[in-house]
């Protein structure tokens, strides 16, 4: 492992702290860095998937929400960059249950009823504006940011994680075959099912198992939600469409067990990167 300051602006040891070679993961700490992560979310969510600005996100070329205000945001940076705002190339929001009572309520229960996760015992928290810039998209890359996630879980001992996963576009017809799968597949338990609300719910199993292919289906699936599978991930009921976005949206659940075996198992295992020490 590298060996590099761990702790943050505040002196205190960073929740987060993960290196791979130029790439470092942490939390922001400090406005800068989170306008920053939103400056990207707005050149990738909205000029590259011409999602629908507000008058105020258009004027300071930053997508932002009320929540970012209560969220922590979990950043990536190429340290060839710099080590603040200007290195920023990933994000991921992430809230907790007390930041999400402070908030009022978490982003997903606009779209979904998520009384059964509300229910379960122990942290949950919420994933959403998953980010990369285009330049640092690879497999290698989600995977060091996949170690920023599973650190938080653990410092935070958080049990589940959920959130909207996004099919791009707003088509349901085209969307068809992988929405159909998800829901004969992946389908959350009833104690984790978390369902759209009755004026945005649509149906999912559009199709018949005999109607699509199933492996095409998990093939055409974005790489996030295929990796929320992977980690053993459910759905919720009902797709809801979100025209700001331009996407179509499924509730994603993951029970943390298999995030946090997997990242226990990489700390014993002698490679380069991983968690800086001071």
């Amino acid at each position: 492992m590298n060996a590099m300051q761990s702790t943050g602006t505040d002196g205190t040891k960073r929740p987060v702290d993960v290196l791979s070679g130029n790439l470092r993961i942490r939390l922001a700490e400090s406005r800068a860095e989170i306008e920053a992560s939103q400056r990207l979310r707005y050149r990738i969510f909205v000029e590259e998937m011409h999602a629908k600005p507000s008058e105020a996100q258009r004027a300071c070329a930053r997508e932002f929400d009320r929540y970012d205000d209560f969220a922590d945001h979990l950043l990536m940076f190429d340290r060839t960059l710099g080590d603040g705002p200007e290195a920023v190339i990933g994000t991921y929001r992430l809230m907790r249950r007390s930041q999400a009572q402070r908030a009022g309520q978490f982003y997903t229960a606009d779209e979904y009823d998520i009384t059964p996760l509300l229910d379960y015992p122990g942290d949950i928290v919420e994933l959403g504006r998953s980010c990369v810039a285009e330049a640092y998209r690879s497999g290698s890359t989600m995977q060091i940011l996949w170690r920023g996630i599973a650190e938080y879980v653990l410092h935070f001992n958080v049990r589940i994680m959920f959130g909207c996963g996004s099919l791009h576009g707003t088509d349901l017809e085209a969307l068809g075959p992988q929405l159909s799968y998800l829901h004969q597949n992946h389908l959350a338990p009833p104690n984790l099912r978390p369902k759209a609300l009755p004026d945005r719910y649509e149906d999912m199993n559009r199709l018949t198992p005999e109607a699509f292919d199933p492996r095409r289906a998990l093939a055409k699936l974005p790489p996030l939600i295929k990796g929320y599978l992977r980690l053993g991930g459910f759905v919720g009921e009902g797709a809801v469409i979100d025209y700001e976005f331009n996407t179509t949206d499924v509730c994603v659940v993951v029970p943390t067990d298999q995030v946090t075996e997997r990242y226990a198992r990489h700390l014993t295992r002698n490679e380069p990167g991983g968690r800086a020490e001071n």
